[in-house]
């Protein structure tokens, strides 16, 4: 499979002609691409953690972080600037249409030329969108899931050399809890992480436009945008404490899980089943606990984001025509259409960033604890 057809879905079409003739088999799958196999990958981040590991003759700090930027870093920056066209795109689209709808009011000077111009314009920002947004998409995923698979492998050859220092340093419970569940988070990560700049940096255009359509009572609803992003981002940031929390609750239990299975015939012989079994429902039902507080958390956040919507479009259009002025199709239109554009990587992606950000953090940093495990 040649790297250019990797953002379309060509190359699926052999197999999609298999699947419709015959039931698909193992051997009809297509082999993992060298880039995305885990021996690649996690010789590439080995020998960027070695490099980092020689810093300490020195008396520097290994850093895990700055080997994932070393590997990724290029490729995930172009991917942003992939979603920076997507985004600006969103911006022009709403002002093209405007401008076709003014074309349709009485005593328009718009004239047929310009209206079929700007027709285009919105079909040419439809299908800009409809050519990056999936490739952006698929980019990010595949950087998330390389991520994973990196440290995956990592970690993995480590554990095959922990010698007995190390051994009484870690346990196999908080080694499979990072394999399993932690390293996940750099699948998700990968997906928001660039909203961070692109938010702000597609919010300040539309305030400009705003403003000069509807004057300062665009502040109105653009204000409760802007002091939703604070309030959801301090949320995120509890929520990846919860998470941090959530993950050394469930280090104990996988690790009490493990010893109980072990020594079962012992626990049996001696009929402990009901001590351990309590114990290992204490250790769950506080790992259950910061689970609940982290799904009310992120419930809120999406709860916010659903319910702004209408609010912030209602408090623009009251406060505009408190102010004496009278509504036009125009700029309802347009107005809705950049809050649309901008209320999705405001209020929602913008502190999903933040979460997931602050839980790589987290993740990196457990990683970066157990790869150091009998080297001190």
């Amino acid at each position: 499979m040649e790297e250019w057809q990797i953002p379309s879905i060509w190359w699926l079409n052999p197999l999609f002609k298999i699947g419709y003739k015959r039931r698909l088999e193992v051997d009809d799958m297509y082999n993992v691409c060298e880039q995305d196999s885990s021996d690649n990958l996690g010789d590439r981040l080995e020998k960027e953690w070695n490099k980092e590991l020689r810093k300490r003759e020195s008396g520097g700090k290994p850093s895990l972080l700055k080997c994932l930027i070393r590997m990724f870093g290029v490729e995930y920056a172009l991917l942003g600037v992939i979603l920076f066209i997507e985004e600006g795109t969103k911006i022009a689209q709403p002002l093209f249409l405007g401008q076709l709808i003014r074309y349709f009011t009485p005593g328009s000077t718009v004239s047929s030329t310009d209206a079929y111009l700007y027709a285009m314009g919105v079909s040419l920002c439809a299908i800009i969108l409809a050519i990056f947004h999936h490739p952006y998409f698929f980019g990010v995923q595949r950087i998330g899931m390389q991520l994973r698979v990196a440290c995956c492998s990592l970690l993995y050859r480590k554990a095959l050399r922990l010698n007995n220092t190390a051994l009484g340093q870690t346990t196999t419970g908080q080694i499979v809890n990072l394999m399993s569940n932690d390293v996940n988070r750099f699948d998700t990560a990968a997906i928001f992480l660039h909203y961070l700049w692109v938010g702000p940096a597609q919010a300040i255009p539309v305030l400009i436009i705003l403003w000069n359509e509807l004057g300062p009572s665009a502040m109105a609803g653009f204000g409760v945008l802007l002091l939703l992003v604070p309030v959801q981002s301090w949320m995120g940031k509890l929520f990846s404490k919860f998470r941090h929390k959530t993950a050394i609750h469930t280090d104990e239990r996988v690790k009490v899980m493990n010893e109980i299975i072990s020594g079962m015939r012992v626990i049996k012989m001696y009929c402990w089943e009901k001590p351990f079994g309590q114990l290992v429902e204490k250790i769950r039902g506080q790992e259950v606990k910061k689970v609940k507080s982290c799904s009310y958390i992120r419930g809120s956040i999406i709860g916010f984001f659903f319910s702004s919507a209408k609010l912030i479009v209602f408090l623009t259009f009251l406060a505009y025509i408190m102010n004496g002025h009278a509504l036009s199709t125009e700029k309802v239109f347009v107005t809705i259409a950049l809050y649309q554009a901008i209320r999705l990587s405001t209020t929602l992606f913008i502190p999903f960033a933040i979460q997931f950000a602050s839980e790589t953090k987290v993740t990196v940093e457990r990683l970066q604890v157990c790869l150091m495990f009998g080297l001190n």
